[in-house]
C-alpha cells in the first residue's frame, strides 16, 4: 500500500479524486450553485491535476530522451575520436616507414617511398608539409648532374628519383588561383634540380639559395606569397619566370647562365639583383616592382630589356654594367654611359 502511494500516478489520481470531491461538495453548499455545475468545476480541477501529471511526465520523458541522446552523442564522438586516433597512429607508421625506405639502395624502392609519402599528403592534409620538407630534403641530398649521354647506370636511376621527387613537390602543391588553400613553403637551399617546373602553381616561402638549376626552371604564372631566396644560386639552363606574382625577392649573386625571362612578372615589395651576374639575355619588359629595386654591380653580359612597367620607388644603381656592343632596351629614365675602361653601365636620367 505504501508502495502505491508513491507512485506519481497514483498520488495524481487521488489528488484529482480529492480536488473531484472536494471542490464539488465546497460548491453544493452554496444554495446558487447547482449539482451540474458543481460536478463540472470539480471535474475541471481534477482534470486539471491530471494535465499537469501529463506535461510533468513528458517533460521527464524529454529530459530522459535527451539524456540518452547525449550519451550516444558522446559515445559516437568517443568512437570517432578512438577511430580518428588510429588513423593517426596508422599513417605515422607509413610515414616512418616510407622515410625509411628513401635510405635504400634499389631506386624502385625509392620512388615507391616518394609515392607512399605523396600519397599519405593527399589523404592527410596535415601531413602535407611534413612531406613537401621530406621531398626537398631528398632533392638537398648531394648530386652531381650529368648530361644525358655521360650518365653511368647509377646514376640515371638515381636522376630519375629525383625527377619524381620534383613531379610529386609540384603536385602537392595548389594552384596559382586557389587562393583558399594553404601556402606550403619549399626549402630546396643546396638543391641540385633538373628541368625543375613549379609553373602554375601557388607556394609560401620559397628558398633556392646555393641550388644549381639546370636545363630550363619553369616558375611562370606562379604566385610566391612570401619571400623568394634565390640568392648565390647557379642556373645553367633558362630561366621563365615571366607573368608571375611575388611578394619579395632576393637574387643576390645569383648566375644566370642562360636567357632569363621576368616579362610582366609583378614584385610587391623590394627586389635585389645585387652582384647578379646575366650571361644570357635578360628580359624584364612590363615588370612591375612595387617598391625598391637594387641593381648594385649587377652585370649584363648579352642583351638587356629593362622596360619595366614603372620607375620603382626606389632604384639602387653603382656599377651596373651592360655588354658595351650590344643595343639595349631601355626606358626614358634609364640610360648607358661608357667609362673611361671601355665599361658601359646604367643610369638613372636625372627628371
Amino acid at each position: 500500500m505504501r508502495r502505491a502511494l508513491k507512485s506519481p500516478l497514483a498520488l495524481t489520481i487521488g489528488l484529482a479524486v480529492a480536488a473531484l470531491v472536494g471542490i464539488s461538495v465546497w460548491l453544493l453548499t452554496d444554495p446558487k450553485t447547482t449539482r451540474a455545475d458543481a460536478l463540472r468545476t470539480g471535474g475541471l480541477a481534477g482534470a486539471s491535476i491530471v494535465a499537469l501529471y501529463a506535461l510533468w511526465l513528458n517533460d521527464r520523458r524529454r529530459k530522459v530522451e535527451e539524456g540518452r541522446q547525449e550519451i550516444e552523442r558522446q559515445r559516437h564522438d568517443l568512437e570517432s575520436h578512438r577511430a580518428e586516433r588510429d588513423l593517426e597512429r596508422v599513417a605515422d607508421e607509413r610515414f616512418a616507414k616510407a622515410v625509411e625506405l628513401l635510405g635504400d639502395s634499389a631506386d624502385q624502392v625509392r620512388v615507391g617511398a616518394l609515392h607512399a609519402l605523396a600519397g599519405l599528403a593527399r589523404s592527410r592534409v596535415a601531413y602535407r608539409q611534413t612531406v613537401l620538407d621530406v621531398l626537398c630534403s631528398y632533392l638537398r641530398r648531394p648530386f652531381e648532374h650529368k648530361e644525358e649521354n655521360t650518365r653511368d647506370p647509377e646514376n640515371s636511376r638515381e636522376h630519375v628519383v629525383r625527377q619524381t621527387a620534383q613531379r610529386l613537390i609540384a603536385e602537392l602543391l595548389p594552384a596559382r588561383d586557389d587562393l583558399d588553400a594553404e601556402a606550403y613553403n619549399l626549402d630546396l637551399t643546396t638543391a641540385t634540380l633538373d628541368h625543375f617546373d613549379l609553373s602554375g602553381r601557388r607556394v609560401g616561402e620559397l628558398t633556392l639559395r646555393h641550388a644549381h638549376l639546370h636545363s630550363t626552371a619553369r616558375f611562370h604564372e606562379m604566385r610566391i606569397e612570401g619571400p623568394l631566396w634565390m640568392t648565390a644560386a647557379e642556373l645553367h639552363g633558362k630561366l621563365r619566370m615571366h607573368d608571375s606574382h611575388l611578394n619579395r625577392g632576393w637574387f643576390t649573386g645569383t648566375k644566370f647562365m642562360e636567357k632569363a625571362v621576368f616579362v610582366r612578372s609583378e614584385f610587391g615589395a623590394e627586389v635585389s639583383f645585387e652582384g647578379a651576374v646575366f650571361s644570357g639575355e635578360a628580359l624584364f619588359e612590363g615588370t612591375t616592382f612595387g617598391d625598391s629595386l637594387t641593381l648594385l654591380r649587377t652585370k649584363f653580359d648579352d642583351y638587356a630589356d629593362l622596360r619595366f612597367s614603372a620607375r620603382p620607388s626606389r632604384l639602387e644603381l653603382k656599377h651596373t654594367l651592360v655588354r658595351p656592343d650590344r643595343e639595349h632596351a631601355l626606358p626614358d629614365w634609364l640610360s648607358t654611359q661608357r667609362q673611361p675602361n671601355g665599361d658601359v653601365r646604367i643610369a638613372a636620367v636625372r627628371a
